[in-house]
């Protein structure tokens, strides 16, 4: 059995922050008050936009000013997400956080630069991990060597983070997060890429740096929207070598035979909103489909592959602590299922809660975001305890 003995961590892409200034702010407003109510030790999984990289690079003490908040409050930072790039709380975001793709130069330099920060955060004796994209998304118009650029690029990175633990002594890993509808998006997509990939390393002659520095986020409820069997998949991850350097705990809607629940489907309408993606997948007979976001339209008058499902699974994150929505039921039995297979593996992945969408879920906002936060931490700690004892 292996479970990170490492504080586990909550992501802070639930708070806004473009500067530095701001995303002290959060933390001190959320993430220290959520420690000291929990009473032990947490971790702040940051994330740092690239405008927050543009002004430690042009000031570098406000590391230090990070540092010591993290230091003031008790926290450790031993991960990063480095998946959204720019504001990922402007009024629209969508497929735009998806964006730059690995193909480019800016998401090269800003993961380069984040993993730099990050070496100075995390603490001696632990390793490092930058959650990202899973290279780009499949709705918008690609090159044919798209793959190529991103192997290239991810390579590259490698040699960076190899000089990076050269001179610091410290590790950190790329932790690719496959996502409904994007590139890398089921599992076999992914083992499919990491082939690829790897064998380009081992022309390249890097290939123990890259298998060193390179593997995969697993957000448990990417892949239960996608219908797999979690604890499967992370036994085929594993079976190919491919390394899990992060586990993003998280829940998603649920809804069983949705045609025939008006009021199930009545408040799933209440999700829909303007700033994030939720891709949404239904299950029927005749097999698996997709629509791009969860709509009004697709509640009311959804096509006969919809309505003839038993099962619609929806990527909007929901507290990891609620087994029901109201009507909507969640696929925290598929957490479950995860988590007790990544203790099996003879490592231990970073474990890192993402609900990021605290500000957008429909009649949570009088719950205060701390006690959220601490319900969510107090819950997953106590499942990470059973399994572990299991």
């Amino acid at each position: 059995m292996s479970l990170s003995t490492l504080p586990l961590s909550y992501c802070t892409n639930v708070h806004p922050g473009k500067t530095i200034e701001e995303i002290a702010s959060g933390l001190t407003s959320f993430t220290i008050p959520a420690r000291q109510q929990l009473g032990d030790r947490i971790a702040a999984g940051l994330w740092l936009p690239a405008s927050a990289i543009a002004q430690i690079q042009e000031h570098s003490a406000k590391v230090s000013q990070l540092q010591n908040v993290l230091q003031e409050g008790d926290l450790v930072c031993y991960t990063l997400n480095t998946f959204p790039y720019g504001n990922f709380h402007s009024e629209r975001v969508k497929e735009q956080v998806y964006l730059p793709d690995w193909t480019t130069e800016e998401r090269l330099a800003y993961t380069i630069s984040c993993a730099h920060v990050l070496a100075e955060l995390m603490p001696e004796g632990t390793e490092g991990s930058l959650s990202t994209v899973p290279l780009g998304f499949k709705g918008f118009q690609r090159p044919s060597d798209f793959d190529d650029q991103c192997i290239q690029n991810l390579l590259k990175l490698t040699e960076e983070l190899d000089r990076l633990h050269d001179e610091t002594g410290k590790v950190i890993r790329l932790a690719i997060e496959p996502e409904p509808l994007c590139v890398l998006e089921t599992t076999p997509e992914t083992i499919q890429f990491f082939e690829k990939l790897f064998s380009e390393a081992d022309n390249q002659g890097h290939d123990q740096i890259a298998r060193r520095h390179l593997g995969v986020c697993y957000d448990v409820c990417h892949q239960a929207v996608e219908f797999e069997e979690t604890a499967k998949s992370i036994e085929d991850l594993t079976a190919s070598g491919i390394r899990i350097n992060k586990v993003h705990i998280t829940c998603a809607i649920d809804v069983k035979n949705p045609w025939e629940r008006e009021a199930a489907r009545d408040q799933l309408k209440q999700f829909v909103e303007q700033r994030y993606l939720h891709q949404s997948f239904a299950r029927s007979s005749n097999g698996i489909v997709s629509a791009t976001d969860l709509s009004v339209e697709l509640c009311e008058n959804p096509p006969e592959e919809f309505r003839s499902a038993d099962l619609w699974r929806v990527h909007f994150h929901v507290p990891v602590d609620a087994e029901s929505v109201g009507e909507l039921g969640t696929t925290r039995p598929e957490l479950e299922n995860a988590l007790s297979a990544v203790a099996k593996l003879d490592y231990a992945p970073h474990l890192e809660v993402e609900t990021y969408t605290w500000n957008v879920l429909p009649g949570e906002r009088d719950i205060p975001l701390v006690e959220g936060l601490v319900g969510e931490l107090r819950a997953t700690r106590e499942l990470l305890k059973r399994i572990g004892s299991d």
